[in-house]
């Protein structure tokens, strides 16, 4: 995180804000299952194998097996040289979702589903050098640590400001699954067409400005 530009941080913000809203739509729809983080759902696995719950079994052991057949796929795409990759990525990325809402429009709900895991474990791939990510994108746990360590560090005498990237980076996310939320609420798994459109507006925006891209 700390090797991003300011442009790159807040364009991080950003696709994490679009994760938080694609997330809390795939929370609600699925009635408290995550689409993006598998944190959550790797809990509730090991509740459902202690409890012998079959269903939740099987359907966590499909969400997080289609999280990381996304995370692969992103991967692929954006596999060989630097420049573009983040761009490839978000390309995938934006055209599953499109792909998403137009399932559920002909009423395959469960399409649309598994179309949002995998865009959800691409996404993190957005932000990748030498194979590694510089950020993720779908989870927070990470950065509230890295939060708290550069508040700490700032305490004792170290950057004053090193926290704020990783604070932006969870209000984005908190934002978007507000906003997420709040969409379904009106419009149900249709306000997926409104993630979409986010995704379309950022990947325009990325092809514009390159620089908020780490290639």
């Amino acid at each position: 995180m700390h090797t991003l530009n300011r442009r790159a941080i807040g364009f991080a913000a950003l696709l994490s804000a679009l994760a938080g809203c694609v997330d809390a739509i795939g929370f609600l729809k699925l009635g408290g299952y995550f689409v993006a983080f598998m944190s959550g759902n790797s809990t509730q696995l090991a509740v459902g194998l202690a409890q012998h719950d079959v269903d939740r079994i099987v359907q966590l052991s499909s969400i997080l097996l289609l999280f990381v057949g996304g995370t692969m796929l992103g991967a692929l795409v954006g596999h060989g040289t630097s420049k573009g990759r983040g761009l490839r990525v978000l390309r995938l990325v934006a055209w599953l979702l499109a792909c998403a809402s137009l399932f559920h429009l002909a009423h395959w709900d469960f399409a649309a589903i598994i179309l949002m895991v995998l865009a959800m474990g691409a996404e993190n791939n957005v932000f990748q050098r030498d194979g590694d990510m510089v950020v993720g994108l779908t989870y927070m746990t990470g950065t509230l640590v890295k939060m708290g360590q550069k508040m700490a560090g700032a305490l004792t005498g170290g950057d004053a400001w090193g926290w704020l990237p990783y604070g932006l980076l969870w209000l984005g996310l908190v934002a978007g699954a507000t906003c997420g939320a709040a969409l379904y609420g009106l419009f149900g798994l249709g306000s997926l067409w409104a993630a979409a459109a986010f995704a379309a507006a950022m990947m325009i925006y990325a092809t514009l400005d390159r620089r908020v891209l780490t290639d």
